[in-house]
């Protein structure tokens, strides 16, 4: 295994190990909202005019998978949905009290696991962190590229 590999391999593994450790956590404090749940109550909670074209996007989902979501989201009671009065078109979305607190409780679960974990981030200097930032952020444009070039190809076969 090259050393490319094994960075793909060993980012993998620890995506899955803080999942594997979060999730007894995240289950216990949000019991009846699932993961895609609460990642759409943040977003919705740290973003201005939410939409269901945005959260597909930032997602990486469907519109129609979306709106699945945020359909289950006002029927609980942490979502509801409004228009501005200039664009009778476009919804946006907004946490109500409710949402507010489970936006909250998510906000103060991952402030625990970022404490939890603090004890390695100290060990590693800012040019450490720097380099690694910056690896993200070359992967992240080149996999965003793939991601335009694939869903454009996708549209244009649509359209054929």
């Amino acid at each position: 295994m090259n050393k490319e590999e094994q960075l793909i391999m060993g980012l993998r593994d620890l995506y899955n190990k803080i999942v594997f450790l979060n999730k007894f956590k995240m289950e216990e404090a949000l019991k009846g909202y699932k993961p895609s749940e609460v990642h759409c109550i943040e977003y919705i909670g740290k973003n201005v005019e939410p939409n269901v074209t945005k959260l597909a996007e930032y997602f990486y989902m469907t519109r129609s998978a979306i709106s699945k979501i945020t359909k289950k989201l006002i029927n609980k009671g942490v979502i509801e949905s409004y228009q501005k009065p200039d664009n009778q078109k476009e919804i946006y979305f907004r946490l109500t009290e409710k949402g507010k607190e489970i936006y909250k409780i998510h906000e103060e679960l991952h402030k625990g696991f970022h404490e939890r974990d603090k004890v390695v981030f100290e060990e590693i200097s800012e040019e450490q962190l720097d380099i690694m930032l910056n690896f993200v952020e070359k992967y992240n444009r080149h996999l965003d590229n793939k991601i335009k070039k694939q869903y454009k190809n996708i549209s244009h076969k649509k359209s054929l």
